[in-house]
């Protein structure tokens, strides 16, 4: 595959293609005119490809790996919360905690 040639890759291996609006500069947007001019690409391409190298370049970097556990671990504690407020709502009506249902207002228990 030569240099200036992109990887066939279908839309659906990623997911489906998706529009994304950036705000740049007019510097910025004439230099990508300029790289994908030389490349033989779209614009769009240009970005594309710069955005997977970004996010391939993280995902060797030690310290997004780093917060990325942190993060992984927040998310986990926050979700076992989660569970466990559900279980303390809906676990008795499962027969677990043998804690009785509220009566609702209005009706005696027998």
């Amino acid at each position: 595959m030569a240099e200036n040639e992109l990887p066939e890759v279908p839309a659906t291996a990623l997911g489906p293609l998706r529009t994304l609006a950036v705000r740049i500069t007019d510097g910025l947007r004439a230099q990508l005119g300029v790289i994908a001019q030389l490349n033989d690409r779209t614009v769009t391409e240009e970005i594309r490809l710069a955005l997977e190298s970004r996010i391939e370049a993280f995902k060797s970097d030690p310290k997004v790996l780093q917060r990325a556990e942190t993060v992984r671990a927040e998310i986990e504690r926050g979700a076992q919360t989660k569970q466990s407020a559900i279980e303390a709502i809906v676990g008795g009506a499962a027969g677990g905690s043998g804690a009785k249902a509220p009566t609702p207002r209005g009706t005696k228990s027998a």
